[in-house]
């Protein structure tokens, strides 16, 4: 099976990448189209920004920005995830039809997060994120020494806490969580350990999407600054890996590159 493609929608005004271009939902609702349209299968809403030193929104406000769109998207079929830290969204999110919770936090920001997870009983995403302060990610946390140990421990804790809280084993899914308090040097290194993370019992979904550490490198070169290209190298060779999901700006360039993938590992044929 080839990786799964998940177009990023930012219902937002201030997202690093394109806050404020889909901020209404029938921008938000269109753009997403275009993403189906060019491979994606999945569509992550998302209406509060997590980039560095952005400030969290009102919760109504959260939920105002996602929910129409996760239900007009859903009513077309379209397989959709909620990007939020709020338990109070996710639980809306899942009354509006959408089909993962994706939560940056791991399910720290919000006491409440875990159980409504497992209420709602579909695939969650838990981050990596080891920050005290969720919705600042400027500063970069220490890892002990050892970025990949470190993240592997907190992921396992996180595992824990999910499944005591009634979450479905099979519904769990990890991300890394690249470019979250974590220094350029730490996101090659949990990139070249991607092999560690891919053997695990749980799906890997990996978002680098236009990173800094990937924009720096066309800007070593003196280049305009287009994390794209670089986005989807990485993206090729997470599914070479094996990645379940990478999480991505560009759809087309990435699924072009998940497609190279599986034709890599099939020896010609797309893999599913």
């Amino acid at each position: 099976m080839r990786s799964q493609v998940m177009g990023i929608v930012n219902v937002t005004e201030d997202s690093f990448s394109d806050g404020g271009r889909y901020l209404e939902p029938e921008k938000a609702v269109a753009h997403a189209r275009a993403l189906v349209a060019q491979g994606a299968d999945i569509i992550d809403v998302g209406g509060e920004s997590t980039r560095p030193g952005a400030s969290r929104v009102d919760p109504d406000l959260e939920l105002r920005r996602v929910v129409p769109v996760i239900q007009a998207l859903s009513q077309e079929g379209i397989v959709t995830s909620v990007d939020t830290m709020r338990a109070s969204v996710a639980a809306a999110a899942v009354e509006a039809g959408v089909s993962m919770i994706n939560d940056v936090s791991g399910g720290l920001a919000d006491p409440h997060m875990l159980e409504v997870m497992a209420e709602a009983g579909v695939p969650v995403c838990l981050m990596h994120w080891n920050t005290s302060r969720f919705g600042d990610a400027a500063g970069a946390a220490d890892h002990g020494g050892d970025v990949v140990r470190d993240v592997h421990q907190r992921l396992d804790e996180r595992i824990e806490a999910a499944l005591a809280a009634g979450v479905r084993n099979e519904d769990i899914v990890l991300d890394p969580g690249l470019g979250f308090a974590k220094t350029a040097q730490d996101n090659w290194a949990l990139l070249h350990a991607l092999p560690s993370f891919v053997a695990r019992e749980h799906r890997i979904l990996l978002g680098a999407s236009r990173k800094r550490f990937l924009a720096a490198i066309p800007q070593a070169r003196g280049l305009e600054q287009n994390a794209d290209p670089a986005t989807a190298a990485v993206t090729a060779i997470a599914a070479h890996h094996g990645v379940w999901c990478v999480r991505v700006h560009d759809v087309a360039i990435s699924r072009d590159a998940v497609d190279v993938a599986a034709c890599w590992n099939t020896q010609g044929g797309l893999g599913g």
